[in-house]
């Protein structure tokens, strides 16, 4: 997704990620796996997801990457957890070995759960009047909880074992509230910093739908196609664990048509805005669909 803005933003989220990182008052192993967890990788989506959404409303840069850095500690510590012996039992992510393999399980736990709670501290610090600052953490709250993340989580371990189980309404479901929900919240409280009117937010949340089940779609297909070393993750794990997925639903070919169609209807809606401010978004549109990683 090569684009001047984007690349400019990483860097400005990867700097203000490390400044929230630095904890000088936490235990040294805490801080040390809080950091693995954050700092040795990632593709940055939700954060730029953020950043590119306030691009259309011309909304303040300091909301923006506040909100930006707190929906990525809420995604890293989801991983950290996921992650887990009790959740998917992984031993590799981004390249890297899992928290609790380069720590301990319960050094894991507790970096995720010290992750979440920073993603807030960092939220409340952010430089908006106080009733946006209010939909800020409501909106990531809510897509982080029992309605949002966490229960597409609980969906997903229900369903592992017994995919036939599992029909293509309850599988999307599950995947809008796993993955989906906070895609939608990253561009949600992008939205929000940019004071966006209710018929610019009812087209986003349109634009987050689509996106946020075209990134699970890809991932299903990568674990398929993609190996250990491409993915920094390990590969063949859905199968080998018999998990909900489009390919083993619908198939391979199938699911990339379904992707095909989402990326078009990601466009159509992008289509209604002015393109030089939604061409960072239309950009990362393309990579979800796109990626090999």
């Amino acid at each position: 997704m090569p684009d001047d803005r984007l690349d400019a933003w990483r860097g400005r989220i990867d700097a203000a990620l490390a400044q929230a990182l630095a904890l000088p008052d936490t235990p040294p192993r805490l801080r040390e796996a809080m950091r693995h967890a954050v700092l040795l990788g990632g593709k940055r989506m939700r954060p730029l997801l953020t950043l590119a959404t306030g691009a259309l409303f011309d909304a303040p840069e300091p909301p923006l990457l506040a909100s930006g850095v707190a929906v990525e500690l809420i995604h890293a510590y989801s991983l950290v957890h996921d992650d887990l012996p009790s959740m998917d039992d992984d031993a590799l992510r981004r390249g890297q070995p899992t928290v609790h393999v380069a720590f301990d399980e319960a050094t894991a736990v507790l970096a995720g759960d010290a992750l979440q709670a920073l993603a807030f501290d960092v939220l409340a610090d952010a430089r908006i009047a106080p009733d946006a600052g209010l939909a800020l953490v409501r909106t990531l709250a809510q897509a982080a909880g029992a309605s949002g993340m966490c229960g597409g989580q609980a969906l997903d371990l229900d369903a592992t074992g017994r995919s036939t189980d599992v029909d293509l309404d309850a599988l999307e479901r599950l995947h809008a509230l796993k993955t989906g929900a906070l895609i939608r919240a990253a561009v949600r409280m992008g939205a929000f910093c940019g004071n966006a009117d209710a018929a610019s937010l009812a087209s986003l949340d349109d634009f987050a739908q689509a996106l946020g089940l075209a990134f699970q779609v890809r991932d299903d297909i990568l674990d398929v196609e993609g190996d250990t070393a491409q993915l920094g993750k390990t590969a063949g794990k859905d199968a080998a664990q018999d998990k909900a997925t489009f390919p083993a639903l619908i198939g391979l070919a199938a699911s990339k048509d379904r992707l095909d169609a989402l990326r078009a209807r990601m466009h159509a809606v992008l289509d209604g805005f002015d393109p030089s401010r939604s061409d960072p978004l239309r950009r990362l549109a393309s990579y979800a669909v796109s990626r090999t990683h």
